[in-house]
């Protein structure tokens, strides 16, 4: 049951520290304008009590914003796109408007966007990750409002989830790789953020089960067109066997059938492809190219309900904190 809570003030670093509210305001201002002792000490009861400065007047703090925060890694990924347009159909119609903000997969920056957003006295905020910084989850906390993470169903969620299962989608898409007889499948990772490594993981499992070894070449650089290329050259140099590519999400996997076309190997007679996510572009490139169909829109449309009820109906329990959505293999014609 999440009730949202009233949030620290000024009032409650100052008897923690020990010193006036107006030492601490002056602190938050400008830290050169107290001693280093007092800075450090108010500094550390701003982390421990998740304080949040209000940057709304005063009386606009005690009503309604009618804002839900959007968190989102990316807003150029077809992925995210999906899922604002989602939250947007619940949430307009309803008199709420989304304050968007992007992280580039970044716990930190991602904790900064989170207490801007905590700032605007946002109603509930939907997050697109399910790891976080402490600092930022002891400010979700402090203010008790809703969160639901997005993305994921398979760690455990701060309050709610809506997700799916990256580790199973990607177990599933490994397995019909090796049905089709593939036995050198090397799988192709950018950013390596959390959610790509769920999916290593799926690919490892299936894999290892099939007594099959797996390789992946990996780069921390944002994926595109381009990287799936020069990571499918690397993994070409690396495992010159490799006869099947599985790649972390769409981009990678189109950059991917481009390379290997160049390098004049057939697809899917010589080598077979597979994606993640399931744009448009994958229905339309020749050949058509496998890959995971997720549900961006539905977990956005879900994810902004689940809030939308949380926040009108106040103190009531949480009926399912994990919702799960199916994925779908689109076979296309790479593998």
């Amino acid at each position: 049951m999440i009730v949202k809570k009233q949030r620290p003030t000024l009032q409650n670093i100052a008897d923690q520290v020990g010193v006036t509210k107006m030492t601490v305001s002056r602190y938050l201002r400008d830290p050169e304008k107290v001693s280093k002792a007092v800075g450090e000490k108010i500094a550390q009861a701003v982390e421990e009590l998740g304080y949040i400065p209000n940057r709304a007047p005063d009386i606009l703090s005690k009503a309604k914003s009618y804002s839900i925060g959007v968190l989102l890694p990316s807003l150029t990924n077809q992925v995210f796109a999906e899922v604002l347009r989602g939250i947007e159909t619940v949430i307009e119609p309803q008199g709420y408007q989304a304050m968007l903000a992007h992280y580039g997969y970044s716990k930190r920056t991602e904790e900064k966007r989170i207490e801007t957003m905590l700032s605007y006295n946002v109603e509930g905020i939907i997050l697109s990750e399910s790891y976080h910084t402490e600092r930022a989850k002891r400010m979700l906390k402090s203010t008790g409002i809703p969160v639901v993470e997005m993305m994921d169903s398979a760690s455990p969620p701060l309050q709610q989830a809506v997700g799916f299962d990256n580790i199973k989608a990607s177990r599933e898409m490994t397995e019909q790789l090796i049905a089709k007889g593939r036995k050198h499948i090397v799988y192709l990772a950018a950013r390596m953020d959390e959610r790509t490594k769920q999916k290593i993981t799926g690919f490892e499992q299936a894999m290892n089960a099939a007594g099959l070894t797996p390789n992946v070449v990996s780069t921390k650089t944002a994926s595109s067109y381009t990287v799936g290329s020069e990571l499918t050259h690397l993994a070409r140099e690396k495992y010159p066997h490799m006869d099947g590519i599985y790649c972390t999400n769409d981009d990678l996997a189109i950059g991917a059938l481009f390379e290997c076309q160049r390098l004049g190997l057939k697809v899917p007679e010589d080598i077979s492809i597979a994606g993640f996510h399931g744009h448009d572009i994958t229905s339309v490139v020749n050949p058509t190219l496998a890959t995971v169909i997720t549900p961006r829109e539905e977990m956005g449309t879900i994810a902004a309900e689940q809030l939308l009820h949380r926040i009108t109906h106040p103190g009531e329990k949480i009926q399912n904190k994990i919702i799960e959505l199916p994925t779908q293999i689109y076979f296309g014609e790479s593998l």
